[in-house]
């Protein structure tokens, strides 16, 4: 693939500015946050083993339904306690304003490639039917 050294330069800025922006910065922030998170990580760790004993238990020709039905108690359990740790809750914040921002950035070079100007053009909020970069939620580009 044939790519022009401006575009490359103009991608490598882009991803700059994104590396300090606010919201991408908090982000970073939050993920450590996560990461230095005991009590979080021993429920990630334990959901884990939760869904490896179930796969395990699944595959075998007679599974133990009680078994199962345990460790699906158990693993429905623990991830909402994961989805109530205040860590984990602020990260989804977080990470969905990165998300945000980039589904916004990924709509206006869209835009720019189906040739609308760039200095003007601007996406339609996500409600409003934009695209919001994903292809496989996309019912054309038009």
């Amino acid at each position: 693939m044939d790519i022009s050294k401006e575009v490359i330069a103009a991608a490598r800025a882009l991803g700059k500015a994104i590396q300090a922006d606010g919201r991408y910065l908090e982000y970073v922030e939050q993920k450590q946050k996560n990461d230095d998170d005991i009590e979080l990580n021993g429920l990630l760790g334990k959901l884990s083993i939760l869904q490896m004993s179930y796969q395990n238990e699944s595959e075998k020709q007679e599974p133990d339904k009680a078994r199962l039905d345990q460790w699906d108690e158990d693993f429905r359990r623990t991830y909402g306690e994961v989805m109530l740790n205040d860590n984990m809750r602020a990260y989804g914040e977080k990470k969905q304003a990165v998300d945000d921002m980039m589904n916004y950035v990924i709509s206006l070079l869209t835009l720019c490639v189906n040739g609308e100007d760039p200095e003007t053009a601007e996406p339609k909020p996500n409600d409003e039917g934009s695209c919001t970069g994903s292809c496989s939620t996309c019912g054309g580009c038009g």
